[in-house]
Parts: C-alpha cells; sequence; structure tokens
C-alpha cells in the first residue's frame, strides 16, 4: 500500500464516511484510496467549502469531519474556514499536500512555510517525513481534535509519501541522473539513501480501532454545591450554548435533563431546537432583561464574550454559575461564582441525578413567557407592514410556517439571517448550522453540503444574505453533480443592509454597501439547479411549495426573493 492507501486505511477505521475536496496532484493519492474503500469523495469549488463541509460532518455527527486540499494555495485557502472551526470548538481534520520532502525550501511549485501558517489557528500540526509515520500521526490527530476543547487539526502530508515506493524512487532517479562525476555520483547516492529512509518499515502496518475521547467530567463536590444554590433560586435561568451539544449522539440524553430541571432556558449555537419549537421551558427573546432579573445564572458552554456584552448582561448580585470545557472561556471577561471546569452536558444531566423534582419556578417562567409572547405579537404587527417588495419580517414568518419538521436549517448571512433567528424555529435538536462566534459570511453551502449527506432524509435549507451568497454560489456546481438536492433561499435587498445600517446613520455614507437585486436564480440554473423569483408576497407559500418539490426530486434548488427595507434590527450591530 502507498501513502495514500494509509490515509484511507485509518479515515475507514475511523469511520468517516465522506472526504472533502479540491483536487491537486499533490493529494490525487488519498482521493483514489478513499473512493476504493468506499468513503465518497465529495469534489468543491473552493477550498474553503470543503473544510465548512467537514465541520458540519463534525457537528452533526461527532466524528471529526475530513478535508484533503493540495499544497500551497489550496492550503491557505482554508484558513478562514480553519480558524471558523477553532473558534466553533469543531473537529476538523485537514490534510494538506505539500511538496516532495527533498524539495523543501528548494522553490519548487506551490512549496511555502504552511506548518508556520496554521500552527497559531489549530489544536496540533504535523508535517509527516516518513510513509510509516502517515498511521500514527492521523490516529493521533483524531484524538488530539475530540478531546477537552475540540478543534481542528492540520497533517501536512508530503508527496512523495504518498505515491507508491516505485514511483518515488523514479522521480528522485530522474533528478539525479547522469553519476559521471563525483558531484553526480554523491547525489544519488543521497537521494537513494533518503528515498530508503522514506520508506522504512512502512510495510509494517497497524490501525487502531475508532478511537474514543471520553469528555472531560464534572467532580461531585461542584455539582452538589451547584444544587444547594438551586435550591435556594427563586429565579433561574440557564443558558446553553453549542458545547453542550459536541457529543452529537448524547443530544437526546440533553434535552431529557435540561427538561427534568424545570429551569427557564436560552439556547444559542447548536443548541438551537435542543427543546423544538414549542416546549415551555423554552425562551427566545428579551433575554437581557432576564437575566437582569435572575437571581442565580447557569452558563452551559456559553462564555461572556460580546454577545453577553462581556458579562456584564449578568445582575451583578446574581449567583453566577459557568460550565465549560475550556479554562479561558470559562472564566472570560467575568469570573464566576462557581467555575466548573468539564463537558456542560454531563454537568446537566449529572445535576438532575441529585436535584430533586420541583415546580417552585412556575411563576418565574410564566413571566418570562409573557414576555415572549408579547414579543410575539410585536412581531406579528411588523410582519404586517406594507412596504415595497417583500417585508423580511413576513417572509420569515412563511418560511416558519412552510418549513417541515424533518429540516436542518443553515444559517448564512448578516441582516435577512438574524431577521431569521427571531422567527425561524428549529424543529429539533441538532437541526440548526450557523458559523458560531466568528460571524464568517460563506459557510452556507459547505455546511449544507455536510447536513445533506449525513442526513439524506431531511430537507436542508439554507438561508442566505445576498452578500454572503456570493462566496458560495458557485457550489450550486457541486450539488448538482453530486445530486445533493438543498433548498436555498436568498433574503436580496441590493445591500450588506447589516453594515449599511449604522455606517449611513453615522457617517451618512453608503460606499461599499451597495448590491444589485442580481439574478441569482438565473446563475442556479446555470450551474444546473432550479431557480425562482419571488417579488410578491402572495406568491410566497406557492413558490416556497414549488421549491420543495423540486428539492424532493432532486433538484437544488435557489428562491431569490427581493426583500425591501425595514428597521426590524436598527441598532443591532455587535462587535
Amino acid at each position: 500500500m502507498h501513502g495514500g492507501d494509509l490515509i484511507a486505511e485509518v479515515l475507514k477505521a475511523q469511520g468517516v464516511r465522506f472526504l472533502f475536496t479540491l483536487c491537486g496532484g499533490h493529494i490525487s493519492p488519498i482521493l483514489v484510496a478513499c473512493k476504493q474503500r468506499g468513503i465518497r469523495v465529495i469534489d468543491v469549488r473552493h477550498e474553503a467549502t470543503a473544510v465548512f463541509a467537514a465541520d458540519a460532518v463534525a457537528r452533526l455527527t461527532g466524528i471529526p469531519g475530513v478535508a484533503a486540499v493540495t499544497a500551497g494555495p489550496g492550503v491557505t485557502n482554508t484558513m478562514t474556514a480553519v480558524k471558523n472551526a477553532q473558534l466553533a470548538q469543531s473537529p476538523v481534520i485537514i490534510l494538506g499536500g505539500a511538496t516532495a520532502t527533498a524539495l523543501k525550501g528548494r522553490g519548487a511549485l506551490q512549496d511555502i512555510d504552511q506548518m508556520a501558517l496554521f500552527k497559531p489557528h489549530v489544536k496540533w500540526a504535523k508535517s509527516v517525513r516518513k510513509v510509516r509515520d502517515l498511521i500514527s500521526a492521523l490516529e493521533q490527530a483524531f484524538k488530539i481534535a475530540k478531546s477537552e476543547v475540540p478543534g481542528p487539526v492540520f497533517i501536512e502530508c508530503p508527496v512523495d509519501l504518498l505515491y507508491d515506493e516505485s514511483i518515488v524512487r523514479e522521480w528522485y532517479s530522474v533528478k539525479s541522473s547522469g553519476g559521471h562525476t563525483l558531484a553526480e555520483r554523491v547525489l544519488k547516492r543521497y537521494l537513494n539513501y533518503h528515498v530508503n529512509k522514506l520508506f522504512a518499515g512502512a510495510n509494517v502496518v497497524n490501525f487502531s480501532p475508532p478511537i474514543e475521547v471520553a469528555p472531560p467530567s464534572p467532580n461531585s463536590a461542584n455539582i452538589r454545591k451547584a444544587t444547594e444554590k438551586l435550591k435556594r433560586a427563586e429565579r433561574p435561568l440557564l443558558l446553553i450554548g453549542s458545547q453542550a451539544l459536541l457529543e452529537a449522539s448524547k443530544a437526546a440524553q440533553v434535552a431529557a435533563a435540561v427538561q427534568r430541571l424545570g429551569i427557564p432556558v436560552y439556547l444559542s449555537g447548536m443548541a438551537r431546537g435542543l427543546l423544538g419549537k414549542k416546549h415551555h421551558l423554552l425562551m427566545r427573546h428579551k433575554r437581557r432583561e432576564a437575566l437582569k432579573e435572575a437571581d442565580l445564572v447557569i452558563l452551559a458552554g456559553v462564555p461572556c464574550d460580546f454577545r453577553l456584552d462581556y458579562g456584564r448582561h449578568i445582575r451583578r448580585g446574581a449567583y453566577f454559575i459557568s460550565i465549560n470545557r475550556g479554562r479561558s472561556d470559562l472564566k472570560k471577561n467575568r469570573r464566576p461564582n462557581l467555575a466548573v471546569l468539564s463537558d456542560p452536558a454531563l454537568f446537566l444531566c449529572w445535576l438532575t441525578e441529585v436535584l430533586p423534582q420541583n415546580d417552585r419556578w412556575k411563576n418565574w417562567r410564566e413571566q418570562l413567557r409573557q414576555r415572549d409572547a408579547a414579543r410575539e405579537q410585536e412581531i406579528c404587527q411588523q410582519a404586517q407592514e406594507s412596504i415595497e417588495l417583500l417585508n423580511p419580517v413576513h417572509l420569515c414568518r412563511e418560511i416558519e410556517k412552510n418549513i417541515p419538521s424533518n429540516s436542518i436549517i443553515v444559517a448564512d448571512g448578516g441582516d435577512f439571517v438574524a431577521t431569521a433567528s427571531y422567527i425561524v424555529s428549529p424543529p429539533g435538536p441538532l437541526t440548526w448550522l450557523d458559523p458560531g462566534v466568528f460571524g464568517t459570511l460563506g459557510v452556507g453551502a459547505g455546511f449544507a453540503l455536510g447536513a445533506k449527506l449525513c442526513r439524506p432524509d431531511s430537507e436542508v435549507w439554507i438561508l442566505f444574505g445576498d452578500g454572503s451568497v456570493g462566496y458560495s454560489l458557485s457550489e450550486f456546481d457541486t450539488f448538482v453533480r453530486h445530486q445533493i438536492p438543498v433548498l436555498a433561499i436568498v433574503g436580496n435587498d441590493a445591500c450588506w443592509t447589516q453594515i449599511a445600517r449604522e455606517q449611513v446613520e453615522m457617517l451618512k455614507d453608503d460606499v461599499g454597501t451597495v448590491l444589485r437585486h442580481t439574478d441569482y436564480h438565473l446563475v442556479a440554473e446555470g450551474f444546473g439547479g432550479k431557480g425562482f423569483l419571488l417579488e410578491n408576497s402572495q406568491h410566497i407559500c406557492e413558490i416556497l411549495q414549488h421549491a420543495r418539490k423540486a428539492a424532493s426530486q432532486g433538484q437544488p434548488v435557489l428562491v431569490n426573493a427581493y426583500l425591501g427595507k425595514t428597521a426590524f434590527r436598527k441598532g443591532s450591530i455587535s462587535m
């Protein structure tokens, strides 16, 4: 087996079903070997999409997603997606091609210092130097990517480690042709020695079974202390973030634990949808007001970053419990009264085992629910405002009515997607994918690709802004070629509205924020998909039904929805 075969064998042993890539000569043996072993190879139109797709697979399955990209620009094109995975705590493995080991630093095609580029942005980076070490390096990558605070890892795979030994020897013999002079003979002898070293022990191979990494557990003293504080709390509040869903297979257990606790809860990131749409514990609006009133606040996998105004949203008199896998996030910006270095999901599950069942917080929950209902009524009224073209609030309410219970929602955009987050509810656990704290635009196509592959029976809806769709519109070619029938809705207001709203008011200039009502639906059709133009609110339901039908018949679909302007999110910019 050549090095590409060894990598494919490790991926297969670790349960990897998909390899995302954009081809390149440096990595061809990996792609061919994976295909031969039944790992589906999905080639995309931009390397960032490959990493975004691997990220989605990791989030939905708990198994690290894998992307393979060629050397130089193939590697550098992944950096935004890699950084997004790091900040979102997604276990992703990037296999990067590299020039031959003997040519490193000598001006070979696409040869750069890739390790220096990656080391600050991944949990671990390794450049392999011998064929036999490909196995141990990749297995170590799976372990590191999943342990403690999960994140991306990078394995650099030089091209002369991936091809058959006979081919590599032929390459190096060409480099050392002749042999008449002393210098030529010395060079040839050195290169033969170098190749011998590359392939030493390559025939002795052992592959590990799937690597299991136990999440960090809380200690019993912290559980007892939290229990005692909760027994005395009158207005407790629970905030759950993506980190509580890192163990994807345990989502149902986490949901059951939250149900038993009976604490009003706000969900964010991958935790959105954990309790379904209408659960009596689930609160969606006025979180800041609730935090100012709560006498006990539990952050389960939620750091005190800009989303909580760096901790200032939590009332100073409240008892503050933070549970987090990461030491830095555990105490970021605000020191908790009780800091628990643990997997948040385990903490919540263990807490329910010792906390007595009660309904002490019924009045508190009802108070929050009444406030939620009042905000819902405001949104309903705002949806009825008549404006030129489509009212985005009304459109989102119609999407909410038409989106089925087996859907996965991918959020990729600014103003339109933020509006949708108030209105469109993910139907269940692990049915909402957004970039996370990095706020990256361009995740949509990759996330949708990974989601549809993991859950082929689910309808995958992408909510695009007209700014964000420009990053990955060409991936409709990928959807068509690989028969991935996703349904995309572009909120097209011909503007980078989230920026323009504040920029124009504060600086009196819209420079750099103006777009067009571009025919994105025709672009999708040019790639072989199905496109719809939506301009009239009376046609929303009809067109959404046509779009769903086309997707059910195997066509990727794009609905280009022309939006008008509203003040729904005025003053909402965060930094």
